[in-house]
C-alpha cells in the first residue's frame, strides 16, 4: 500500500517556483493588491530621481571645476605674455641702447671742437644754430656725396651744458645724451634724439632710451613744439630726480638693509613706504612726491606703534615715567618728518634711529597722567 502511495507521488510532476503557472497565480494576487505595485514603481522613481539630481549636480561641480581651471590657465598666459612682452621690451631697450651709445661715441671722437655753455649761453638761438648747422650738413652731403665731405671736411662742433652732451648725428638729427650722477659719482647714460623733416618744421622724438615710466611723449607734447630748450632740459631734470630717488633707495638698503622689515616704491620712486623694527616699537614710513622731478619729499607720514614687554625696564616700559602699558594708538614722530623735509633719505633715516628713544620717552611723559 505505502509502496503505491510513494509511487504515485514519484510520477508526479515537480512545479518550479518560477514556471507559468506560478507566475500566472502570482500576477493574481498582485491584480488583488495594486497598491503595492504602485509603491515598488514609486520607490524606483524616488531613487531614479536622486540618480539623478546627484548627476546634476556632478555636472555643475565639473562646469565650475573646468571654468576654474581655464581661468587659472588664462590668468597665468596674460601673466606669461606680459611677462615676455616687459623682457622683449627690455632687450629692445638694451639694443637701442648700445647702438646709440656707440653712435654718440663716434660723433665725440670725430668731434672738432667741443664747446661748454652754462648760463645765458644755452638758449634759443644755439638751438636753433645747432637745427640749422645738421640740415646744411645733411644737403651738403646728398648733394655732393661722402667723396667730397671727405676732400673738404666740416668742423664739427658738440656743446655740453650741464649734464647735457648735444650733437649732430647723421640723417638732420640732433642727439642729446644725459649723463646721470649720485653725489658725485657718474651713474647711467640716457639718449634722446630728434628730427625734423626740415628747418623750418617741428621736431620731433625719434627715438630714446629714457625709462618706459617716465612721461618722455607726454612732455614732448606739451613742450617740444613750442620750446625745444625747455624741452631738452626737463627730460635732464626728469631723468636726474629718478636718478637721485633711486639711488636714495639703493643706499639704505645697503647701510640699514638688516633694520628694514618692508620696503616698497613705485617704478619711478616717486612713492616710497618703508617699515622698520626697532627694539621697543615698529615704524611706519610714507613719502610722497610732489611730481617726478622733485628730489625730497612733499607728503611725509611717519607713526610708530610702541611695543612695550617685560624685559624693556631699562628703557621705555617703566610705571613711574607713565610709559607702562601697551599703547595700540600710533605716535606721530614730527622730528622724523621734519628730517625727511630737509635731507636725503640715508640721512634722514639715520638721525630718526638715533634719536626715536629719546621722542618716544617725550611723548609719553607727555600723556602721562599726573
Amino acid at each position: 500500500m505505502e509502496s503505491d502511495v510513494e509511487e504515485s507521488l514519484r510520477k508526479r510532476p515537480r512545479k518550479y517556483p518560477f514556471s507559468a503557472d506560478s507566475s500566472s497565480r502570482k500576477f493574481e494576487q498582485y491584480l488583488g493588491r495594486p497598491f503595492a505595485i504602485i509603491g515598488e514603481v514609486n520607490f524606483m522613481q524616488d531613487d531614479d530621481n536622486r540618480l539623478e539630481i546627484t548627476r546634476t549636480r556632478c555636472k555643475s561641480l565639473l562646469k565650475m571645476l573646468m571654468a576654474s581651471f581655464c581661468s587659472t590657465i588664462c590668468h597665468w598666459k596674460v601673466i606669461n605674455v606680459q611677462t615676455l612682452e616687459l623682457q622683449i621690451n627690455m632687450d629692445s631697450d638694451k639694443i637701442i641702447f648700445e647702438r646709440l651709445q656707440k653712435e654718440f661715441e663716434a660723433a665725440r671722437a670725430s668731434q672738432t671742437e667741443e664747446i661748454c655753455l652754462d648760463g645765458d649761453a644755452w638758449n634759443d638761438g644755439l638751438l636753433a644754430t645747432i637745427r640749422e648747422r645738421v640740415h646744411m650738413e645733411s644737403d651738403r652731403k646728398a648733394m655732393h656725396g661722402d667723396a667730397d665731405i671727405l676732400s673738404c671736411p666740416h668742423e664739427k662742433i658738440t656743446y655740453k651744458i650741464g649734464n647735457k652732451v648735444i650733437c649732430c648725428l647723421e640723417g638732420a638729427r640732433i642727439g642729446v645724451q644725459y649723463e646721470t650722477s649720485y653725489a658725485g659719482e657718474p651713474c647711467e647714460f640716457y639718449h634722446c634724439v630728434l628730427e625734423s623733416k626740415s628747418f623750418l618744421e617741428k621736431m620731433t622724438v625719434l627715438e630714446h632710451t629714457v625709462p618706459f615710466f617716465l612721461p618722455i611723449r607726454e612732455i614732448e607734447n606739451d613742450l617740444l613744439s613750442s620750446n625745444a630748450m625747455k624741452f631738452i632740459d626737463h627730460v635732464g631734470d626728469l631723468l636726474q630726480a629718478f636718478v637721485d630717488r633711486r639711488e636714495q633707495v639703493r643706499l639704505i638698503k645697503e647701510l640699514y638693509g638688516n633694520q628694514i622689515r618692508e620696503l616698497y616704491h613705485s617704478l619711478p620712486y616717486h612713492m616710497i613706504e618703508l617699515v622698520l623694527d626697532d627694539s621697543d616699537c615698529k615704524v611706519t614710513v610714507s613719502l610722497r612726491y610732489a611730481d617726478l622731478i622733485s628730489v625730497l619729499p612733499t607728503r611725509i607720514s611717519v607713526l610708530a606703534w610702541p611695543m612695550f614687554n617685560k624685559n624693556t625696564t631699562a628703557t621705555l616700559n617703566r610705571k613711574e615715567d607713565g610709559l607702562s602699558g601697551s599703547h595700540s594708538t600710533p605716535i606721530r614722530l614730527t622730528y622724523a618728518e621734519d628730517a625727511l623735509r630737509t635731507m636725503s633719505l640715508p640721512e634722514a633715516y639715520a638721525e630718526i634711529v638715533l634719536n626715536l628713544p629719546q621722542a618716544l620717552q617725550q611723548t609719553y611723559h607727555q600723556k602721562a597722567p599726573a
